[in-house]
Order: C-alpha cells, then structure tokens, then sequence
C-alpha cells in the first residue's frame, strides 16, 4: 500500500507500557478526536507492546489478554474506527516480544490474517530476541509480503533500531516507515542524541518508506513508562520542530487525556504539521556549513536543515544542541548556500511558526541567536528583493 505522508498519531508505550488497557485505549480515541488533535492529522491509535496472553492459543494465534481487553481487539477496533480514526498493534520478529509476549517469527501468515480480521489499519514491528542465523532483512521481508496478502491495508512500522544497516535495506522489504535509532525516553539527552545522529538517516528516507524518529515525549513531564527527568518547554518545542521537519512520523506518547496548554500548542502547531505533512516530501539538507555529523565525522551541535516544500516555499530550521548553560549562538544562513544568490535579485520572507513574526532577509544573509536547548524555525517565502 502507498502511504503518502508520515503517518500521525497516539503511541500506548511511552506513557503506558506493560499497564495498557481497553478502557485507556479507547478514552485515548475520544481525546484524540474531542481535543482537536484528530483534525489536526493524529488520527492512528496504537496499542504497544503487552497487550496479549503470555502463550498462543490451542489454534497458534496470538490472545488478547482477556483481563486487559475483555471485549477482544475486534471490538477496540471497531471503536476506534466509529470515531474516525485508525487502529493498530505491535508484534515482533523475534521469538518473543521486548517484553517477553509472544511474537510473530514463523508465524507471519496467520498473525497478519488474524490482524486483518480484527481490522488493524497499522503494524509496529520490533526487532527483540530474533534468530541470528536470519538476516533482519529477511524477517522484515517475511512479515511485508504476509501483510501485503492478508487482505486488508496495513501500514507496515519496521522498529529495527536502525541496526543491521537496515537504512541499506528497508526499501527492498515493502515497510511504510522503519526506526533509525534505539528508544526514546523523556530526557534533553536522550532527545540530543537522537537528534546528532538523525541527519544519516534522513538521506535514505522517501516517500512511502519514512525515517522514525521513534515516538515523541512532548508533554510527558518525566511522567509514565519511559518518563525520567522530563523536559523543559523550550526543549520539548525543539524536538517537535526537529522531528517534524526532518519529516519522521509523530506519535504522540504522553498521556493525551491530561495535555496542558503548553503540550497542546505544541503538538497542534498547524504550521509545523504542514511542513511535516509536505506531498513532496523533498530530503531536508544541513546548509549550517559547520558539516555534519555524517559527513565530516565530527558532532555539529547547531545544524540549519533546509527543506523545500511542495509550493515553492522553504522550511528553515535553527536548533542548538550545545549544553553550555547561558551561552548562545550565532547561527548563519546564506542564501547562496540554498540556491538563492543576490544575482537572482530575490530573496526570503521568514514567518517564525512558534511566535508568528516576520522578517526579510537583507544582503543575502540570514543571523539567528539561539540560546541552548532551543530552536527557531521559519516558514520562508521566495520574494523580489
């Protein structure tokens, strides 16, 4: 199936883990519609890791635990379908689940089947306690061709982390979108990391096949299943930006039944959504000229990633990754570097998407000042100088 944008929408692991339920999986559905979050684009709900018995049926089909869904996910499906949205699962390649549940390797077929008739629109595929004498390659491949002749769409998540080169390989397996990296959990550091290695990633991603991110915390406040130190607005504002703009898929993990305000306008900034949401879906490029972490070998804390969008406009992001308390840092674009030299007699109309001021780039060079842990990012117009 052609997926055409990254797919958007609510993630039970981040928050929930082992602790996910019928009752919050569908409370979760009607937040995510009430709240508005659904018409922003969030419209997948996806039930993680824990959700079924710790052995198959007599039938070889993997059981929803009876206690944590008494209805069946037929029934949670069904609901989530009534209010709009889409429905999905998590399953495994390996022998077990990360958490030790049973998962799909040899039984690729009939998992996908019994998917399908319990009206899974979404599949999240991990990479735990798989075989080593089969190439991950082989296992992803495996599962895609089960789903593609199960009879029913379903966008097909490869978590393989990034390893095993998957980035060389995911393309051949017919995966929707696949990991770039290990988890996430709700820390600047953990969000700096993933961020200093995002830029490799993002030059094997495509339309139809997108490079996660993994899921994102913003919002958590140190709360929940993968909740440590939490993060501060400014931080979780910078990781919204980066995901979106690199053009990875957004999975709200907090608990949406309990957004503040703050969490809510991050995660409904409409302009960051339409950058995220593109048709063109064109590579975003680090146009700092400090290099980056893939090219020169060496950690550029203060990339400039640069993506031309599907009208002529540009998505321009300044973020700066440096832990040096109280410094900041002059961060400089050139046009030239972009394709927008002083000869063409043009220049850019910058709308920051988070305040909503406007500048006009002047003598073909564009300075920002962005203090640690923070960002700016502009939606940029081509105009008569």
């Amino acid at each position: 199936m052609l997926v055409k944008t990254p797919p958007m929408g609510w993630n039970s692991w981040n928050t929930f883990g082992e602790n996910i339920n019928e009752k919050v999986v569908m409370e979760s559905a009607d937040i995510l519609v009430s709240s508005g979050l659904a018409d922003c684009g969030y419209n997948y709900i996806v039930i993680d890791d824990c959700w079924s018995l710790r052995e198959r049926g007599e039938d070889g089909r993997i059981v929803p635990d009876p206690e944590k869904f008494p209805h069946g996910m037929k029934y949670v499906a069904d609901y989530v379908h009534s209010k709009g949205l889409k429905f999905g699962m998590y399953s495994c390649a390996g022998m077990l689940t990360c958490a030790g549940y049973p998962a799909s390797f040899d039984h690729e077929f009939i998992d996908a089947k019994t998917f399908a008739e319990w009206g899974v629109d979404y599949l999240k595929y991990d990479y735990c306690f798989h075989p080593s004498t089969v190439p991950g390659n082989v296992l992803y491949k495996r599962m895609a061709l089960a789903l593609a002749n199960c009879g029913r769409d379903i966008v097909f998540s490869a978590c393989s982390w990034g390893s095993d080169e998957t980035k060389k390989w995911i393309k051949q397996t017919g995966a929707n979108l696949w990991r770039t990296t290990g988890d996430i959990n709700d820390s600047w550091r953990s969000i700096k990391d993933l961020s200093l290695i995002a830029g490799d990633a993002i030059t094997y991603g495509s339309i139809n096949c997108y490079p996660d991110m993994d899921m994102l915390v913003t919002g958590m406040k140190g709360m929940g299943n993968v909740g440590l130190a939490g993060c501060t607005k400014e931080e979780y504002r910078l990781h919204q930006s980066l995901w979106a703009l690199l053009g990875s898929p957004l999975m709200i993990g907090c608990d949406i039944r309990d957004m503040d305000e703050d969490t809510r306008e991050t995660l409904m900034n409409k302009d960051l959504i339409e950058i995220n949401q593109d048709p063109d879906y064109n590579q975003a490029y680090d146009a700092s000229g400090y290099g980056t972490t893939f090219v020169t070998g060496e950690v550029n804390e203060h990339p400039v990633y640069v993506r031309l969008l599907s009208n002529g406009d540009l998505a321009i992001g300044f973020f700066n990754l440096s832990d040096e308390t109280g410094s900041r840092w002059n961060s400089y674009l050139s046009l030239d570097r972009i394709g927008l030299p002083e000869s063409t007699g043009k220049t850019l109309e910058m709308k920051e998407i988070w305040t909503g001021e406007t500048f006009t780039v002047k003598n073909g060079l564009f300075c920002e000042n962005i203090p640690p842990h923070s960002c700016r990012v502009f939606r940029a117009k081509v105009i008569e100088a």
